[in-house]
């Protein structure tokens, strides 16, 4: 009997397994092996390394040789496909510490090991990856590097605490451009309980430079579905607002008001070139890494 892959096992059940460093290598390990493909591919000289072939590869690059010897379909990789640099930008405020049931992840905790899995991923293909973590300031940043040790740099920042107040996304992706010179990856993870406006302007500023930009929208269940429950008083976390309210009462309109604004972000996003998805923190770390790894240049990504 084969063992389940750890990426597509319920998350919760997964962390509770080991630290996030493990986590992030079982997802890793149980997901792919060498996806990456730059857009670079063939204009560099500088021979690296062989890698597998993969659909929709250059047939000019097979190694013909190796093929015909080994009865093995590679292709020669060349050091300019592993110049990429990918800037990972994590909210880690207050709103998203948040779960709606105790045998759930939080969106954060969820968020941390699906990252750690990515920057996992980007360092294994020996990309420059590096991190920004910000609630209503920039709380931590790791510039981005492919050297020896930079996966516990990432790791190590992915541990430290957040929980303001407030979330300043701009600031976040204006430190992540800041660091990424010329065009690479961005890889904003949020729940985006924020104004849309000003973080699509800011998005938009980075697509103009040439940027990739990869949007994870991470809720829970419950933020979607709004589930039946007898009249409670709901505190948003950040503002500290209350309300009272049945949700029976209001659940229609509530989940109206979500599916709206979903639209308005994933919209929004499309609309400047950049990639969306929606993960729910019920779902296997395999699903939203596959959205994003398809996202940065391996075939369309599907649209939560």
């Amino acid at each position: 009997m084969s063992t389940p892959r750890a990426d597509l096992l319920d998350p919760a059940a997964l962390s509770a397994l080991g630290h996030l460093e493990m986590v992030a290598r079982w997802v890793v390990d149980g997901f792919l092996t060498g996806l990456h493909r730059s857009p670079r591919k063939g204009f560099s000289v500088e021979f690296a390394e062989h890698r597998p072939y993969q659909p929709g590869d250059d047939l000019r690059y097979l190694d013909w040789r190796i093929a015909a010897r080994a009865d093995r379909w590679v292709v020669k990789q060349f050091e300019e496909e592993t110049n990429t640099r990918a800037m990972l930008v994590l909210d880690v405020s207050a709103s998203m510490q948040w779960t709606g049931a105790p045998s759930r992840l939080t969106k954060l905790a969820y968020a941390e090991r699906l990252l750690g899995a990515l920057g996992l991923l980007f360092l294994r293909q020996r990309d420059a990856v590096g991190l920004v973590r910000a609630d209503t300031s920039v709380r931590s940043v790791v510039p981005p590097s492919s050297r020896s040790g930079q996966w516990w740099r990432l790791a190590a920042a992915l541990a430290e605490p957040g929980g303001g107040t407030g979330t300043d996304l701009v600031a976040a992706l204006g430190q992540a451009a800041h660091l990424t010179r010329r065009p690479g990856f961005i890889v904003l993870v949020s729940d985006l309980l924020v104004e849309p406006e000003p973080v699509l302007e800011q998005l938009r500023t980075l697509r103009a430079r040439g940027h990739e930009v990869l949007v994870l929208q991470v809720l829970d269940p419950h933020e979607r579905d709004f589930p039946d429950g007898a009249e409670a008083l709901f505190t948003d976390p950040e503002s500290g607002a209350a309300v009272p309210a049945t949700p029976s009462e209001i659940r229609a309109e509530y989940q109206d008001t979500v599916q709206q604004a979903l639209a308005t972000w994933r919209d929004g996003v499309l609309q400047l070139g950049a990639r969306y998805a929606l993960a729910m923190t019920d779902d296997p770390f395999g699903l939203p890494l596959r959205a994003l790894v398809r996202a940065s240049g391996r075939g369309p990504m599907p649209i939560a």
